[in-house]
């Protein structure tokens, strides 16, 4: 069955903040002996395979470069171990290198939040609060959608712990205050579309709830 590359950089631009591709100036200084991650697909777009496979360069002329396939595929007949690849920058998902934007990413990656299922269903976030957090990692925000019932937050089952890179692929505005201290809240004003700060939200019913 045929195979093709996909492109690291639309996938990125689809999920800026959890697809992480190597910042321009990793690319720009990859060269003849370099290995790089590349996106193997294989089949129908509903049932297609796709393997993450490195890829040794051997030529480089601008964006354009050629390699050799190091692995050896798993799920896919084709290409085979030692097949030349021509592929371009947008194809890289992941190289050897350290890449500067590092610290970035790990934010992104590593601090988590608590959101609603309701949030993951919508793809949709309208309230923000902030506790203390109780753990590494913990960034203490919790997201609704605000279309939840008032007893859907007492079943365990109905919340799930994600990484804040998820919800900033939502709408990542929130940036402007994720930083805030504890405790704080914020609700999306249904006029601008944007999030403003609850003053007056009942600190004292949450906490002694």
């Amino acid at each position: 069955m045929a195979w093709y590359l996909d492109s690291a950089l639309e996938r990125h631009k689809k999920a800026p903040y959890t697809f992480y591709v190597p910042s321009p100036s990793v690319i720009e200084k990859l060269g003849e002996g370099d290995r790089v991650r590349l996106l193997f697909m294989s089949g129908a777009e509903e049932d297609y395979v796709c393997e993450r496979m490195w890829v040794e360069i051997t030529e480089r002329d601008g964006d354009r470069f050629a390699g050799t396939l190091v692995n050896e595929p798993v799920s896919m007949e084709q290409p085979v171990r030692g097949e030349t690849v021509h592929f371009r920058g947008e194809h890289v998902c992941d190289t050897e290198y350290k890449d500067p934007e590092e610290q970035r990413w790990d934010y992104y990656f590593d601090n988590r939040i608590v959101v609603s299922r309701d949030v993951l269903a919508r793809k949709e976030f309208n309230f923000l609060l902030r506790d203390f957090p109780n753990r590494d990692g913990d960034t203490g925000w919790t997201a609704s959608s605000g279309y939840e019932e008032e007893d859907y937050w007492e079943h365990a089952d109905h919340l799930q712990v994600v990484s804040i890179g998820v919800v900033l692929n939502m709408d990542d505005s929130i940036l402007e205050f994720i930083d805030d201290a504890p405790q704080c809240a914020y609700e999306r004003d249904p006029a601008t579309g944007r999030f403003v700060k609850v003053d007056d939200f009942d600190w004292d019913g949450y906490n002694n709830g």
